[in-house]
């Protein structure tokens, strides 16, 4: 199955790049935003939009407007929300009448929440956080989740056990305090990047599958 090209023009005037991947037999969508140091054509964004569309959910990938000039440095909160905001106009026309959800790995699934919380994404039913960044690795804390306190909508993390940017006990407790909005998906022993050591006896493929799998069932319920 090969992706679809797209071009998705941003309220600047500048556009940005996407791929957009339906399986024959699509039963939801999602907006899929990449992390802060990798494009959406990375092989982990790759792994995710296939894994994805095995379980029937069609996805969006986009470059955020730093990453489709080849720059490294992230773009400012404001222009990172109005192409998460872009991409999810897109995914609409896309996806027709299919269940929309957004998120993203890391730098990306934060700048979806804040764009859901600054506004909230039309016709996006929930959000979906791959490795969510509480944090700086280091420098444990609960600031960057301040805003998750105003999103309505339906939120789960996807989370590695072993993630150095998000202590496990502080991201316990934001879901917690969330209540009945959030769920935590946990991933034993896996990093940020989903990878777990090899004394465990699994590969990254199966531990992918298994998150996925989860991920698949959370989306039928909502």
């Amino acid at each position: 199955m090969q992706p679809q090209t797209i071009n998705i023009p941003l309220s600047s005037g500048a556009a940005v790049s996407g791929l957009w991947l339906a399986p024959d037999n699509a039963r939801g969508a999602m907006v899929l935003a990449h992390g802060a140091g990798a494009g959406m054509t990375h092989r982990a964004m790759t792994a995710l939009a296939e894994g994805l569309a095995a379980h029937g959910i069609a996805t969006l990938r986009f470059q955020f407007p730093y990453m489709e000039k080849g720059g490294k440095r992230p773009d400012a909160p404001a222009v990172a929300q109005a192409a998460v905001r872009a991409a999810v106009a897109a995914a609409r026309g896309l996806a027709g009448d299919l269940p929309l959800f957004a998120g993203g790995r890391s730098f990306g699934g934060r700048m979806t929440s804040a764009a859901q919380a600054a506004e909230p994404l039309q016709g996006v039913r929930g959000l979906i956080f791959f490795a969510f960044p509480l944090h700086l690795a280091g420098k444990p804390g609960v600031e960057r989740a301040a805003h998750l306190s105003v999103i309505s909508i339906p939120m789960l993390f996807v989370q590695g056990t072993k993630d150095t940017l998000a202590d496990l006990d502080l991201l316990r407790g934001v879901t917690s305090d969330l209540g009945e909005r959030a769920a935590l998906q946990l991933i034993d022993d896996a990093d940020h990047a989903f990878h777990v050591p090899a004394r465990t006896g699994r590969k990254d493929a199966e531990v992918l599958e298994t998150a996925l799998d989860g991920v698949a069932a959370w989306i039928s319920q909502h």
